[in-house]
């Protein structure tokens, strides 16, 4: 770190891989105090002091904190110890975690200032302040209104460091149009567009340095289908002669034919598409005012999974007000059949200003008021079922969402998804104990063994379907689960040893 920075902006990342967008926003608006600014991420399982020894070690004056839902337990340590180390240096906080309900946080009442809404200005503004004499006249500051054409854009901000060893975000927009309560978009009134030649003016250098993957973080990219269109038909030209790899976040229900033409021009391992689904109930959208055509979603997911090579990321939310354990499964059993490549089952967080909290009262809502909030109970699911639903969540992740199991999955879920795998995760927890590191060939073993002493699969069909996967996963040696039936004596290592050997001897 330069002994000139008098300002440091750092944030603790959930993983190495991932890059503040909102620090390099606020690095490239800092004017003529850039060259006094530095920018320094860290990871949320470092250790607190280490943290603080690296930012206190040129005396900064000035220290730009960035907190989210993610790392709000962890920034808090990192601050009180901060502040009993080095009293006298200034902390301002920011982000989505402070902006709302910011005077109840401790974590708030123990910085120097809380810049509420988006810093991309007010941030240099208060810093300037600050090194000329003059202190905000109040703690909490509301960031100042702009227009997207006011600021400067963040991606020369990405180093090489990071355009060779992390996740790029871009955004060709801010806001949402949508209502939904559990998110803190609903707040937005509109969207706004960054200026579309510019932007991709932006993608072009990011481009030339070597990105290839580009993850959008916009929360309607398909809402302005002409701005979709002349997006996509951008990297298309790029996919043409290189790879690309393009993540967005699609609304579901909103597929024309022009940008499914286009959609169908991209390549496999291109194109992904996070779908937020939350829940198929029509009535459970009704009560969080979320606005979707469900028979449009099914038509829309369908077509992308047959006439596309688009990877299919959809999301559904436990603990919703007002759904049951039967309504998310019925949910779950429909999203199953619309084949999407990767169900994410989240688990509903009150994040903190979102409107979902209007229904504490009316369903019982009890949160766990530590970060990230997850919903503990409610009227309808209690603390005991909501635990297992989300062992579930976790299960899905490790094994349906891994693709390791392709192959089983398919056959251990049969006609009833839900309750097949419902019956696996009870099973799974009671026999281990464990959510997390379950090592792979226990895995296998442990499925096996599941899918044939209680769902009461067929032995061999079992064997055949885990032994696809098995092939395929890197673990050496015979697999256990193959002792138990005729065909235990097939290994697979030395099948494709034996199949080599015939060749050769074809061949001589």
């Amino acid at each position: 770190m330069s002994s000139s920075s008098s300002i440091i902006l750092t944030t603790l990342n959930a993983r190495y891989i991932h890059a503040s967008l909102g620090l390099r926003y606020l690095l490239a608006n800092m004017g003529d105090l850039r060259p006094k600014t530095q920018l320094i991420e860290f990871v949320i399982n470092s250790r607190p002091v280490d943290i603080v020894e690296s930012l206190l070690q040129n005396n900064p004056k000035i220290i730009g904190l960035g907190v989210y839902i993610w790392n709000a337990e962890e920034t808090l340590q990192v601050l009180k110890l901060l502040k009993k180390v080095s009293p006298e240096t200034l902390v301002i906080l920011g982000g989505p975690e402070v902006t709302y309900e910011t005077k109840e946080q401790e974590i708030s009442s123990l910085a120097d200032y809380v810049i509420t809404g988006q810093a991309d200005i007010t941030f240099q503004e208060v810093c300037r302040d600050i090194l000329n004499g003059v202190k905000p006249l109040q703690k909490i500051i509301k960031a100042k209104n702009f227009k997207l054409n006011e600021i400067n854009l963040p991606y020369a901000e990405y180093t090489d460091e990071d355009i060779k060893n992390r996740v790029i975000y871009v955004e060709a927009s801010r806001g949402c149009p949508f209502k939904c309560e559990f998110c803190l978009s609903s707040l937005d009134k509109t969207v706004y567009p960054f200026d579309l030649d510019l932007f991709l003016t932006e993608m072009q250098t990011l481009f030339e340095r070597g990105v290839r993957s580009f993850k959008f973080i916009d929360r309607t990219f398909n809402l302005k289908i002409a701005t979709s269109i002349k997006i996509m038909e951008f990297f298309l030209q790029k996919i043409q002669n290189d790879k690309v790899y393009l993540h967005f976040e699609l609304i579901p229900d909103h597929l024309p034919e022009k940008l499914k033409s286009v959609i169908q021009q991209f390549p496999e391992d291109s194109l992904q598409f996070e779908i937020g689904i939350q829940s198929l109930n029509p009535d459970i959208q009704d009560i969080i005012s979320r606005k979707q055509d469900n028979e449009k979603v099914r038509t829309n997911l369908q077509w992308i999974r047959q006439h596309t090579h688009a990877h299919i990321h959809a999301d559904l939310i436990i603990g919703l007000p007002g759904e049951t354990p039967a309504s998310f499964a019925a949910g779950f059993d429909q999203l199953v059949k619309m084949e999407p490549h990767e169900i994410q089952v989240g688990v509903l967080k009150r994040l903190r200003g979102t409107p979902i909290i209007r229904h504490t009262n009316e369903f019982d809502m009890r949160y766990n008021p530590l970060a990230p909030y997850e919903i503990l109970s409610n009227n309808i699911i209690d603390f005991n079922t909501m635990q297992t639903l989300k062992r579930f969540a976790r299960y899905w992740d490790m094994i349906a969402n891994s693709g390791r199991f392709k192959h089983t999955k398919l056959f251990l879920l049969g006609d009833t998804p839900f309750e097949n795998f419902l019956a696996l995760t009870n099973w799974l927890y009671s026999v281990t104990d464990q959510t997390h590191k379950l090592a792979l060939p226990r895995l296998f073993n442990l499925l096996f063994k599941f899918m044939t002493e209680e769902l009461i699969l067929d032995k061999n069909k079992t064997i055949a379907y885990l032994l696809k996967d098995y092939e395929v996963s890197g673990i050496k040696g015979q697999a256990k689960f193959m002792q138990q039936s005729e065909v235990k004596n097939i290994n697979p290592i030395k099948r494709r040893s034996e199949s080599r050997q015939k060749r050769h001897q074809n061949n001589g």
